[in-house]
This record gives structure tokens, C-alpha cells and sequence, in this order.
């Protein structure tokens, strides 16, 4: 799911600040031309270095009478969580089940039970919490008050840290009580939920107040009685359904507890693994030899030597290096296209003789674009690929541990349902795979939406040998990973941090680990 980006903050180079880790004295400084920091809700590592979840997102269940102040809990929970990433709220108001027409006249005559839990899809809503809950992508539907009735359009959501499922029914359910981390039922005077009910129906709803208190009568106040103050005793928690402040810090508190519990980092061992991983004499591993990674290098044809040269040499004009990035991405998605499953075809020439051939025997192909530098590429893939759509992943270094953080998820639709990423094949772009972290955590976001990983072919200018792509293989042995060339060395060095008043206040740089030879920062050279 996209994360709202608060700020983007771009600045120069500036003086080095002191910091209370400065770097070594092996340690080189980098100083980038333009250094750019996104100050957002962005999402940390949600894996494991095997390449498997080590954590489900967190869910709290909030329930309550209709208009006890559920969501209005939810939302002050979201406001007071601030800096944690992605928490949406989930309302039960969208698993209403859909409505015949004889039931359409019955709802709009007030005549229809909407407060029995026989209203509710309990199963599509437990569906859609547990593929959230476990790290995949949903289809929410789309109910309208207005029409009584679920629309067809969804809503796609996908990347929550924290999920906030709020209904009356909310605790009625055994399947989705399983799912809850966190239950909360919000307690409130009956007087009170029936004057807000009334104010927020005659206002947000269009009905009128003679119907609204018909409708308390006949089916809200005997539901609440008899199926939601019962599920009160299921709750962790209960919460005045007013001046309940305190008792949100207590839960916002918890949360954040439970989620550093959850917390993962290994960017550091993935960016040099040879020195992290120590054989069983205890010496340091030497760094891969090429066979043993799999990949799928361009011949080094005269061709590709000198169009390497050209992108390598920092003195070349911005122009001859779009141009030959262009060239090269073409030349690398054509190399590419072995990878995709073929057909016998026969066919008949306009001289009309049978001639046998091959056909592509693939139902969905996309691209995906790791931002910005993988959109390099993305020239280059829509002149081999003829009209396949198109997705981006934003996904930045954090400014104080360097991993990386999911701030933006814009995939195609073929990726959005199950049922279609299922059958697709994904052509992952970026330039380089240094430390692998950002690659890492793309696959994974393709893994999670239901892309198979025999059907994610990785394109890349270049990979290091001695950085992650050792690690990302044993995690990702199926993935097909194309490059240009590979490079030997990832040199560590030391980034100057970016003053920030919100995530980086003292400006404390951090480790950073460049390829050589390398191109450099070829997203700022191909676009600034």
C-alpha cells in the first residue's frame, strides 16, 4: 500500500557533521552530488536473510455498540502511532453482504437487519484480514450506504505494519478473534450512542430521524443487547467510548513494544557477506566465484565493452550517457527474453509455405521499476515488449540504519489479484545489485502478492560479486537474473548525514557501500 510521504528534502553537500559513531580511518567519505532524504512512513525489513517472513503484521480488533466511538478510537490510535509505518483501519461496514433486489426495498424501507451478524461476509472478511495479517496484498470491497448495496469496484491494499479492524461485530466472530493481536471493545452510555447515531445519519447517511430511531428500536438496540455487549468479555481492553486519551497512550505503548520486538536488520551482513560468514575453522568465506551465482551475464562481446566504457567514464556528456543507457537496457531485455516460456508455432509465409516457429507462451507479462535508478531501464523494456504494463517500487535507504525502507507500491493489475499473479512474469529493473537489500526486499513484495519466483526474471547493468547477490541467491535460487557485467569490489564508506528535524536530527551520517568501478549514482546522472 502507498505510504504517505510527509516531506522531500533535497540539499547539497554539506560539512561533515560530528557524529558519535564517526567513521574509521579505512573508511573513504562519500559525498554525493545531491544527497535526497524522504522523510515517510516508510516500511522496515519484514524478512528474514533465508528469505522467509519473520512476522506478521500487528492487528487490533476494536468493537462496540454502533456509534459507541470505534473509529474514532481507531483514528486517534493511527494519529498517536505517528512514526510507525502503513497502519490502516479496516472497517466491518465493508463485508456487508450483497443485497437481492427484494432486500434493496426492504433496506431502504428501514426493514432490514444491518445489526445481526447474519449482515456481515464474516468469511470474506477473515479472508482479507489474514492475507493482511501475513504480509500479503487485498482486494477490499466497496460498500455504499447510499444504495444499500457493495459496489463492484475494490479497494487494492497491501504492506500494513498495523491493522486496526473495527466493527460492531468486530469481537462476534471466532475466525477473526484467532487473527487479533490486540481486542478492544469501547464501552458507552446508551443515551450517548443513540444521540450520535442520529447526528451522524441524518447528516453523512441522508436518512431522517423518524427512520433512524425506528431502525434503533427494531434491530440496533436488541443486536447490541443480545450479540455485541457479550463480546465485551473476549476483549483485552476496554476503552470509555469518550475522554479516553489515557487509555490510547497505554495501547499505543504496547504497540510499539511489540513491533521492536519485531524489528529486523541484516543490510550490514548482506553489503560485504564474505566478512560476515565465517567457514567452519572459523575463517572469513571468500567471496562467491561467478559460476556459483547463477546469473545470466551478456556475452562481453567488442560491442558491450565499449558501451561499458562509455557509461563508466565520468567525463562522458549527460547526453551520450542517456543514450547509451537506453542502448544498453535495450540490449539487456532482448537478452532477457530467453528466460519467458515458448511454444511450437507453425505458420504460413506469403508464398504460402508451412514454416515452423516459436510462439510466447506467457498469459501476463509486466515490468516493475525498483525507483528511481530502475527506471533507466524502463525505456528499454517498452521498445523490446509491446505494450506490457508498468509498476514502480520506491524503496530508500533510511537515513540513520541504512535499510531499506518500502515507502511507495504502484504495481500493475495483473500483480494486484492473485488469481492473475499467479500467471505472470515480472521483469524487475534496476541498475545495480550492490548490498541487494533493495532487490531483496522487491522480490519479496512480488512473493507476497502471489508472483511465482521462477517467474521473476531481475535485469540489472551491473551486480557485485563480493556484495548481496550471494545472499539473495540462496534466498531466491529460482529468480533469473540478467546483467551487464559484474564487478568485483563493494568499497565501504561513510555517507554524510542529512540534517533532518524530524528523523535525523543531529545529522549523523552512516556506513554506505559503493561498487567499483562501478558507474556512480547512474539515477542522477541519467535524469539530473
Amino acid at each position: 500500500m502507498s505510504a504517505q510521504l510527509l516531506k522531500h528534502v533535497l540539499s547539497g553537500p554539506s560539512v561533515m557533521p560530528t557524529s558519535p559513531n564517526p567513521p574509521g580511518k579505512d573508511l573513504k567519505l562519500f559525498q554525493p552530488k545531491k544527497n535526497t532524504v524522504l522523510v515517510s512512513h516508510g516500511r522496515p525489513p519484514w524478512y528474514g536473510e533465508d528469505g522467509k517472513k519473520i512476522g506478521n503484521a500487528f492487528v487490533i480488533g476494536v468493537a462496540g455498540g454502533s456509534a459507541s466511538g470505534k473509529t474514532h478510537v481507531a483514528r486517534e490510535i493511527v494519529r498517536a502511532l505517528g512514526s510507525i509505518p502503513t497502519v490502516i483501519i479496516l472497517s466491518q461496514d465493508s463485508f456487508y453482504k450483497h443485497h437481492s433486489s427484494e432486500e434493496l426495498v426492504l433496506a431502504h424501507a428501514n426493514m432490514l437487519d444491518f445489526d445481526h451478524p447474519s449482515a456481515i461476509d464474516m468469511p470474506m472478511f477473515a479472508s482479507c484480514l489474514a492475507d493482511l495479517k501475513q504480509c500479503k496484498q487485498s482486494n477490499i470491497p466497496v460498500y455504499s450506504f447510499a444504495e444499500h448495496q457493495r459496489l463492484q469496484e475494490t479497494k487494492y491494499l497491501y504492506g500494513a505494519t498495523v491493522i486496526i479492524a473495527e466493527g460492531i461485530m468486530a469481537l462476534h466472530d471466532q475466525s477473526l478473534r484467532s487473527l487479533y493481536d490486540l481486542k478492544i471493545f469501547v464501552q458507552c452510555d446508551s443515551d450517548l450512542m443513540l444521540a450520535r447515531r442520529i447526528k451522524r445519519d441524518v447528516k453523512e447517511r441522508g436518512r431522517s430521524v423518524e427512520g433512524v430511531l425506528d431502525q434503533y428500536l427494531r434491530f440496533v438496540k436488541p443486536s447490541y443487547d443480545n450479540f455485541v455487549r457479550p463480546t465485551s468479555s473476549y476483549a483485552d481492553i476496554i476503552v470509555p467510548g469518550s475522554n479516553n486519551a489515557v487509555a490510547i497512550e497505554l495501547i499505543c505503548t504496547h504497540v510499539r513494544r511489540q513491533l521492536r520486538e519485531r524489528s529486523n536488520q541484516f543490510r550490514e551482513k548482506m553489503a560485504i557477506p564474505h566478512l560476515s560468514i565465517k567457514s567452519k575453522s572459523g575463517s572469513h568465506t571468500p567471496p562467491p566465484e561467478l559460476e556459483e551465482l547463477n546469473l545470466t551475464v551478456h556475452p562481453n562481446t567488442p560491442q558491450m565493452k565499449g558501451i561499458l566504457t562509455i557509461l563508466r567514464d565520468k567525463n562522458r556528456s549527460r547526453q551520450d550517457f542517456i543514450f547509451f543507457v537506453d542502448r544498453l537496457s535495450t540490449l539487456l531485455i532482448e537478452h532477457a527474453l530467453q528466460h519467458l516460456p515458448y511454444l511450437p508455432s507453425t505458420v504460413v509465409t506469403p508464398i504460402g509455405v508451412e514454416s515452423p516457429g516459436k510462439k510466447l507462451d506467457a498469459m501476463h507479462i509486466c515490468g516493475v521499476c525498483i525507483q528511481r535508478s530502475g527506471g533507466c531501464l524502463e525505456r528499454g523494456f517498452r521498445r523490446v515488449i509491446r505494450d506490457a504494463p508498468m509498476g514502480s517500487l520506491l524503496i530508500q535507504s533510511d537515513a540513520v540504519t541504512g535499510e531499506p525502507m518500502c515507502l511507495q507500491v504502484m504495481l500493475p493489475m495483473a500483480i494486484r489479484f492473485r488469481h492473475m499473479a499467479e500467471n505472470s512474469w515480472v521483469f524487475l529493473l534496476d541498475a545495480q545489485i550492490g548490498t541487494g537489500a533493495a532487490a531483496f526486499m522487491s522480490i519479496r513484495i512480488l512473493l507476497d502478492h502471489g508472483v511465482r519466483e521462477d517467474h521473476i526474471v531481475f535485469v540489472a547493468f551491473l551486480v557485485a560479486r563480493g556484495g548481496g547477490i550471494s545472499i539473495l541467491r540462496r534466498a531466491f535460487p529460482e529468480v533469473k537474473i540478467v546483467c551487464a557485467a559484474v564487478d568485483d569490489e563493494m568499497e565501504e564508506g561513510w555517507l554524510e548525514g542529512v540534517q533532518d528535524e524530524l528523523t535525523n536530527p543531529h545529522g549523523v551520517g552512516r556506513k554506505v557501500w559503493v561498487m567499483q568501478p562501478g558507474m556512480g549514482q547512474i539515477g542522477d546522472r541519467y535524469y539530473l
